[in-house]
């Protein structure tokens, strides 16, 4: 893999290990797409993880139809152009996963979750990577695979 190549894997790979918020999107139940406000955490393989209650419309959208996108962005600095933010999209699935080592990592990642991790309508969700699409500033865009962005399981 050349330098550029690396680079923009590791970019990617940073942007869904970091933790953060992002953007869920779900199809609703007339097929549109229903964007949505989540926080997540990468698994021990790095596939991003979110902890989502029953009551959410997107958990709703995701039991009728597991298909779904994740965004994950990155300001730019202070200074940038709006539009040079680095930006990874992940299309696949996400479901229900009951996973002790994964509730784990997420609690690790977000503590103030578990006031309301226990609660009989949350559960930990897993996102399963088809392909990512990174934008990484004008004329920067590259495509992945989900063995280009996961990691080898952590022992």
């Amino acid at each position: 893999m050349n330098a550029e190549a690396e680079a923009n894997r590791t970019l990617a790979r940073e942007l869904m290990s970091a933790g953060g918020t992002a953007s869920l999107a779900t199809l609703g139940a007339e097929g549109c797409p229903f964007a949505s406000y989540v926080v997540t955490a990468p698994g021990a393989d790095g596939a991003p993880l979110t902890l989502l209650s029953q009551l959410a419309r997107h958990t709703e959208n995701l039991g009728r139809d597991p298909r779904a996108s994740l965004l994950f962005v990155r300001e730019p600095e202070a200074g940038a152009e709006s539009m040079t933010a680095a930006r990874l999209t992940l299309t696949g699935e996400c479901g229900v996963h009951d996973d002790a080592e994964a509730r784990r990592l997420f609690l690790e990642r977000h503590p103030d979750a578990a006031r309301y991790a226990d609660f009989a309508d949350f559960s930990l969700y897993r996102f399963a990577i088809a392909s990512g699409h990174l934008v990484a500033g004008f004329g920067r865009i590259v495509d992945f695979t989900p063995a280009e962005l996961l990691s080898e399981a952590r022992g």
